[in-house]
This record gives C-alpha cells, sequence and structure tokens, in this order.
C-alpha cells in the first residue's frame, strides 16, 4: 500500500495469506476436500506491482486482474518472475482480446461467441494458447435485464463448444459471481451444476472459479478449484489509479 515500508508491508501480506489459507484448509476439510485441491487466486487491481513481486515472495503464483489498462503494463513489470500465472477475471470488449492474449494465462470470463472468436485469433498471433473458463451469469434475472456479464446457463454448452473447437484456445471450465441478495451457497449449488453437465461433454473442463473474501467457504464447499481473494489478502483498495513502480 502507497506509504507503507515494504518490510511492514511484506508482514502485513503474509498475515493476511495466513489467514486467507486457514480459512481455504477448513472449508475444505469440513468439504471433505484436500487443501491442494484449491487454488488461491490473489486479486491485486488497483495495488502496485511492488505487492505482486512481495506475494511471490510468499509463494503466491496465481494473481488476478480485471482491467487490462492496469494488468498488461503489471504484467509486463513483473515479467521476470518465473512461473506466475496470470489471471485475467474482468469483463473483456473483444477490442482488448489482442492486448489480453500477449499476457494472460487463464481468462475467465468469456461468455460469448464473438469473443471466444477475438481471443482466438490474438493468441494464435500471440503463438499462445489461452486457457479460456465460461463465465456463468447466476442472476435470477435475465442476463440481458441486468447488464452484468456471463452467459445464461442455457448458452454456457454452446460457449464451450466454440472454446473447446479453437486453435488456440483451451477449455478449462466454468467462473462464477455469486448475485447480491442471492445465498451464496445457492448461488454456487448451480454453478456446480453447470460445472458437472458441462464435464459430461468436455471431462478435462475441471475448473470451477468462484468465491471472494467473502464467500469463499460457500465456493469451496460447492466444489470451486479456484477462489478469487483480493480484500482479504491486500486490505482495502487505494483510491488512487494504479501506475507502474518506477
Amino acid at each position: 500500500m502507497t506509504g507503507t515500508a515494504p518490510a511492514e508491508r511484506r508482514a502485513e501480506l503474509a498475515k493476511n495469506l495466513a489467514v486467507v489459507r486457514e480459512r481455504i484448509a477448513r472449508a475444505c476439510l469440513h468439504a471433505g476436500r484436500a487443501a491442494d485441491e484449491v487454488t488461491l487466486v490473489v486479486v491485486t487491481k488497483t495495488f502496485p506491482d511492488s505487492d505482486v513481486r512481495l506475494l511471490y515472495e510468499l509463494g503466491v503464483r496465481d494473481v488476478g486482474e480485471n482491467r487490462d489498462q492496469e494488468a498488461a503494463p503489471k504484467a509486463a513489470a513483473c515479467a521476470d518472475l518465473p512461473g506466475l500465472t496470470w489471471h485475467f477475471i474482468g469483463q473483456l470488449q473483444t477490442n482488448k482480446a489482442k492486448s489480453v492474449a500477449g499476457y494472460a494465462h487463464v481468462v475467465h470470463s468469456v461468455d460469448r461467441l464473438r469473443l471466444v472468436t477475438a481471443l482466438d485469433r490474438a493468441a494464435q498471433q500471440a503463438g499462445r494458447v489461452l486457457t479460456c473458463l465460461v463465465q456463468v451469469n447466476l442472476d435470477p434475472v435475465a442476463p440481458e435485464e441486468t447488464g452484468r456479464g456471463g452467459a445464461a446457463p442455457a448458452d454456457v454448452p454452446r460457449v464451450a463448444e466454440a472454446i473447446a473447437a479453437a486453435e488456440a484456445l483451451r477449455l478449462g471450465g466454468v467462473m462464477a459471481v455469486a448475485p447480491l441478495g442471492v445465498d451464496p451457497a445457492a448461488a454456487f449449488a448451480r454453478l456446480a451444476d453447470v460445472a458437472n453437465a458441462l464435464r459430461q461433454d468436455h471431462p478435462d473442463a475441471t475448473m470451477v472459479s468462484a468465491g471472494m473474501s467473502g464467500d469463499l467457504e460457500a465456493a469451496i464447499g460447492a466444489g470451486a478449484t479456484h477462489v478469487r481473494i483480493g480484500t482479504a489478502v491486500l486490505g482495502s483498495r487505494p483510491t488512487l489509479r494504479y501506475r507502474p513502480n518506477r
């Protein structure tokens, strides 16, 4: 965080990480799962690349971003960190596909055919293969009425088939955010149903990205393989827009 000495910030992150990892372990124990079945993706949006480096020192190898304008320079600033996986988790416009395909390893927010085409073309041009998750809209109101991202559950097979057929994309599984005002456990149970149905045709699509700082336990209980945690690890988000460290 701006104004915090590196040693103090590292200690803060280490403490928060320990708490979150313990929450994940307890949730897995309660669900009868092994803790290593769940990958912690630390969402670093609005935080500096210096925090990414500190997290890396603390053993984090998966970080998430939701805006290309911030993610692209941050990924470039951390390009020297071996084994660091970048997850793009935000809504993605097709005109940003080329940029995102240049640094992201996993794109969680694929929800329409035009985006599949754009990402495949961009990944081919970059000589890379992207793992893509179908974002599922779990809102009880139709997606077109809410303006939120995500494919309707009935549309998931069509988007998944397009990803699976793409030359430079790999179908990883599904992702969702629990809607406001809806019991997270019920929402993630719906996602589990969608994920199970998808695996009938695509058995390798085993990733289920669900759960954030406030509902990771419910997500793990419903079978999440990846939880996306920001505030619980990094603290309250800065109000200043991210700028790469010089």
